[in-house]
């Protein structure tokens, strides 16, 4: 079972991508697989003029297909979630996230965006028809900090919220996690 950490942040290393990061780490260490997707790495001219047949973005809807859960990072500009994640996810298709489980997580520069994921960005992940969207966090750039010298430092409140994100979606794979390794078990002739 997969998890899709996708970045819709339009720089590398940002806040958002590393509290998504993160939360991959907490989910790896629970032994979830994850698997990355950054929308600035796909192609812009394909993106904007939405080539759904384009080879890079038939593999990036795939790796979504795949995926059990999606964690959904993005910085927040002006009250709204990046635009290059609104061009990523209008390529998908009216049920591109049917069945998934979606974990939002923000950053923006002050607590007065704080509902923008929300208002924004919940209603397209329901459009897209996803199954559950699970409580978002957002942090303020104050609350997430790197330096060379310490590394990540996420704020105490944060860090509390990302772990009740990665623990409320672990709580919800888990069944879908043991009907997978129950198929498995099964002899092949009673799978048909």
């Amino acid at each position: 079972m997969s998890i899709l950490l996708l970045s819709g942040s339009p720089s590398t290393p940002s806040r958002s991508s590393r509290l998504l990061y993160y939360v991959g780490d907490k989910l790896k260490e629970l032994g979830y697989h994850t698997v990355s997707l950054n929308v600035k790495d796909l192609p812009a001219q394909a993106l904007l003029h939405a080539d759904f047949s384009h080879p890079e973005l038939v593999a990036a809807k795939h790796k979504l297909a795949q995926a059990k859960a999606i964690v959904i990072a993005t910085p927040i500009y002006k009250a709204a979630y990046s635009g290059l994640l609104k061009t990523f996810l209008d390529i998908l298709p009216q049920d591109g996230l049917r069945g998934k489980l979606v974990l939002p997580l923000a950053t923006g520069g002050s607590q007065s965006h704080l509902l923008a994921l929300d208002y924004a960005l919940r209603p397209v992940l329901a459009a897209l028809d996803a199954e559950h969207v699970l409580t978002s966090v957002y942090a303020t750039d104050a609350q997430v900090e790197w330096t060379e010298q310490l590394g990540l430092r996420i704020d105490p409140t944060i860090l509390k919220r990302l772990q009740d994100g990665v623990n409320h979606l672990a709580a919800r794979l888990i069944p879908l996690r043991e009907s997978e390794l129950l198929v498995a078990a099964m002899p092949d002739h009673c799978s048909a």
